[in-house]
């Protein structure tokens, strides 16, 4: 029995359907290269080997062949130094490989940019999907190292700038611990599993009903600020899954409307290789710029946003 999502094809095995999964990707009516470009999962598992076997009531994964990429899902060095290259990711490209396949991850990308394969690649922060900016990979066993003993003593800094439901009240942090959601796929506040987390914010600006926001997470929670900004009563633009609209109506009847989340990483700083912080940075998606200054907001706010401080 197959069903379908407008992402991914899910396929339950029951007697007689077959017994590898190269045979349920087949009788799913996709094409065994499936598995070559990373498409296929066993549950939760990437498999590319077909004779993989399987049996009733297991839970065979295919996720949509990737067409050409658009023009907006564009990424780009920003600069390599020994053990590290810092990029620019656009919305719309996932960090690492996902149910849509691996060949079209950032990893492999810039793997591939660097005459490399994704494993040579240490990704020592991710984005989601639908969140632009800059991530680094160490490229060396010590620039990894570096970067993790970096996050553990608070030296891997990182500026998002969001566009927020204007819910959320004082500049204090959020501290929420942060556990499973419902759905598998999502976290929540104080959900099952709850791990410590905390980011700092601030509100600085407001237009239309909405705020801009700085923030900078001091953990590395899944989906950590979209979930502390959800349950603080400020859910993003554009974040469906966290109650965030997509379409906002204006009072001029205009209608603001995003495809992907308003979380932008507009700079990362970490320390180099002699000790020095080595600071990347992103311009603003013109999306995001747009969007704000639809809602009223100022242009100029975005520069306060990345460069104001934030303080416990």
């Amino acid at each position: 029995m197959t069903t379908r999502t407008p992402r991914q094809k899910r396929w339950v095995v029951r007697e007689g359907d077959g017994k590898t999964v190269a045979e349920i990707v087949r009788k799913a009516g996709e094409p065994e290269r499936a598995l070559v470009e990373g498409r296929v999962f066993l549950g939760r598992r990437r498999v590319t080997s077909g004779a993989l076997p399987v049996k009733p009531g297991d839970e065979v994964v295919i996720g949509p062949a990737q067409g050409a990429p658009s023009a907006s899902a564009t990424w780009r060095v920003i600069w390599e130094r020994p053990g590290l290259i810092a990029c620019l990711k656009p919305a719309g490209m996932p960090t690492v490989p996902d149910h849509a396949g691996a060949s079209h991850a950032l990893v492999a990308l810039v793997a591939a940019h660097l005459g490399k394969t994704a494993n040579d690649l240490f990704v020592t922060s991710r984005l989601d999907r639908e969140v632009s900016g800059i991530v680094v990979f160490a490229t060396s066993l010590d620039a990894e190292a570096r970067l993790k003993e970096a996050r553990a003593q608070g030296r891997y800094e990182r500026r998002y700038v969001a566009i927020a439901r204007d819910g959320a009240t004082g500049e204090r942090p959020w501290s929420a611990p942060i556990g499973q959601g419902k759905d598998a796929r999502h976290r929540a506040a104080f959900g099952p599993d709850a791990k410590e987390s905390l980011t700092l914010w601030a509100a600085v600006a407001r237009a239309g009903g909405f705020a801009l926001l700085a923030v900078a997470p001091q953990t590395g929670r899944t989906h950590q600020i979209r979930v502390h900004a959800s349950h603080a009563g400020a859910p993003l633009l554009g974040d469906r899954d966290y109650g965030g609209p997509t379409r906002v109506t204006l009072q001029d009847g205009r209608v603001v409307s995003l495809a992907r989340i308003a979380l932008h990483a507009a700079r990362v700083t970490i320390p180099g290789e002699a000790g020095a912080p080595l600071t990347a940075s992103a311009p603003i998606p013109p999306e995001l710029l747009r969007a704000w200054t639809d809602l009223g907001g100022a242009a100029e706010a975005w520069d306060t946003a990345v460069t104001c401080a934030l303080g416990t």
